[in-house]
C-alpha cells in the first residue's frame, strides 16, 4: 500500500508537531504571519522575513466589494444562506486572472533572472502573452507595491528579484508605449522570491490573507441583508440573444 507522506505536521495522543515545533510551544509565541511562513517554507522566519509577510498579508487582506472573489461570495452567501458556501465561493473566484498574476510573475523572475529585462519582454509579446503581474484595472501606479517595496528596502529584504521587477516595469513602458505598473501581485512575487519560495506558493499569498476579507463580507451579507434580496434589473444587463423564434409545424 502507498501511504501519503508529509514533512507539514504529524498529530498523536501526545500533542502536534507542526514542521518540528511543538504546536502548545508556538502557540501565544509566534505570529500568525511567521506560522504562515513556518508552514509554506518549512522553518522559522527572522525578525525581517515575519514583519515583510505580516506586511504582504494585510496588504491583500481586502480590496473592495467589486472584485469577483466578493462578488461571488456575497452571491452565493445570499442565496444559499450559508458561511461556509459564501467563502467557498470566493476562494473559487480566485484564479489566473483575479489574484493570479504573483504566480506566473514569481515563475518568470525566477527562471529569468540574469537576462535583460529586454530580452524577457520581447519574448513574451513575440509570443503575443501578457507579462503577468503587471497592469491593474484601477492603478496606473499600485500604491501597495510602493509601501511593500519601501517595507522591502528597510527591512533588507529589496535585492535582484525586486530590482529585476522593476526593470521589466519600464521595459513594458517602452515596448507598449504606456505604463503597465507592478502591481501588488508582481511585488509579492518578487519579495517572497527574495525570501526563498518557490514559484508555486505565490498563490498562498493571496488566497490567505483574502480569506479575511471574504469572510468579513459573508458575514456582513448573512447578518445585515436579506436573502436573496438583491438580482440584475433589465437595465443593469443586455441580452445579445435571438427573438420571435417559433417552432413551427
Amino acid at each position: 500500500m502507498v501511504k501519503w507522506k508529509t514533512k507539514i505536521s504529524d498529530s498523536t495522543d501526545e500533542g502536534t508537531s507542526v514542521r518540528g515545533y511543538s504546536l502548545e510551544e508556538l502557540v501565544g509565541k509566534i505570529s500568525y504571519a511567521e506560522m504562515v511562513y513556518l508552514l509554506l517554507r518549512g522553518k522559522l522566519p527572522t525578525a525581517e522575513e515575519g514583519k515583510m509577510v505580516d506586511s504582504i498579508l494585510v496588504s491583500v487582506a481586502e480590496h473592495s466589494i467589486g472584485t469577483p472573489s466578493i462578488m461571488s461570495a456575497r452571491t452565493a452567501a445570499s442565496g444559499s444562506g450559508s458561511f461556509v458556501q459564501g467563502l467557498a465561493a470566493g476562494i473559487l473566484a480566485i484564479g489566473e486572472h483575479h489574484g493570479g498574476a504573483g504566480e506566473g510573475c514569481a515563475k518568470v523572475l525566477q527562471e529569468n533572472l540574469g537576462k535583460t529585462a529586454g530580452d524577457v519582454v520581447s519574448a513574451f509579446s513575440a509570443k503575443k502573452e501578457r507579462l503577468p503581474g503587471y497592469g491593474h484595472k484601477v492603478y496606473t501606479t499600485d500604491p501597495r507595491t510602493h509601501k511593500l517595496f519601501k517595507l522591502a528596502k528597510e527591512l533588507g529584504i529589496f535585492g535582484s528579484y525586486c530590482n529585476f521587477a522593476l526593470e521589466l516595469e519600464k521595459e513594458l513602458e517602452k515596448s507598449q508605449g504606456k505604463k503597465l505598473c507592478l502591481n501588488v501581485d508582481g511585488a509579492i512575487a518578487a519579495i517572497i522570491s527574495e525570501m526563498g519560495f518557490h514559484w508555486r506558493v505565490a498563490k498562498a499569498f493571496f488566497v490567505i490573507p483574502r480569506t479575511a476579507g471574504i469572510s468579513a463580507h459573508v458575514i456582513e451579507e448573512l447578518t445585515e441583508e436579506k436573502p436573496f434580496a438583491k438580482r440584475l434589473e433589465s437595465s443593469e444587463y443586455e441580452y445579445t440573444g435571438e427573438r420571435g423564434k417559433n417552432l413551427g409545424k
